[in-house]
């Protein structure tokens, strides 16, 4: 195995350790209900690093905590076929098409590459989150938000976290990333 190999699998591996460690203490972070997703960060970074593979590789990391956590088991209770299906496909094709977009926009401009990418990452997140409640759980959310499902996805669940994620990302993402070329040279 080559040098180049081993050093992409090593940053790999390091990005997903920070993934996991990310996801487990983003989860003590609320805002109101819903935590904020601090690990897709590392995901962008990973993504614009080592390719869109290996964002998809850090994406299904995340979708695997998540998995895991005691905050999910809300969505077991009502499918967990739709609560898995949700959560890996949100999580793999985030990294995957943060990465995507990086290869296609850094042609023209390395820093606008990462910066779309921080975009797409928390857009992708969240709009799969919501087609997944929208197919799998919109019922239990009509209950909880008091028959309107859709404003309460929107106000509760999506709104600030959204927000917050897409700003953290932008900010960042691009930091880290110029950190790491830095580093290189």
């Amino acid at each position: 195995m080559n040098n180049n190999k081993i050093k992409r699998m090593v940053g790999i591996a390091i990005l997903s350790a920070i993934v996991v460690v990310l996801q487990l203490l983003g989860s003590f972070i609320k805002i109101g209900p819903v935590s904020i997703c601090l690990v897709l960060v590392p995901i962008v970074v990973g993504a614009a690093t080592y390719g869109p593979a290996a964002g998809a590789i850090l994406g299904g990391v995340f979708s695997i905590v998540v998995l895991c956590q005691p905050d999910t088991n809300v969505f077991y209770q009502v499918s967990v076929l739709g609560t898995v299906l949700t959560v890996a496909v949100k999580g793999a094709l985030s990294g995957y098409l943060a990465g995507l977009t990086f290869q296609l926009a850094s042609k023209k401009n390395v820093w606008l590459g990462v910066i779309l990418s921080a975009v797409v990452a928390p857009i992708v997140n969240t709009g799969i989150f919501f087609i997944g409640c929208r197919v799998f759980f919109w019922d239990t959310l009509a209950s909880w938000g008091q028959g309107n499902a859709l404003n309460y996805m929107l106000t509760v669940m999506i709104g600030f976290n959204f927000l917050a994620e897409l700003g953290t990302n932008v900010v960042c993402s691009p930091i880290i990333c110029r950190i790491l070329k830095a580093a290189k040279h």
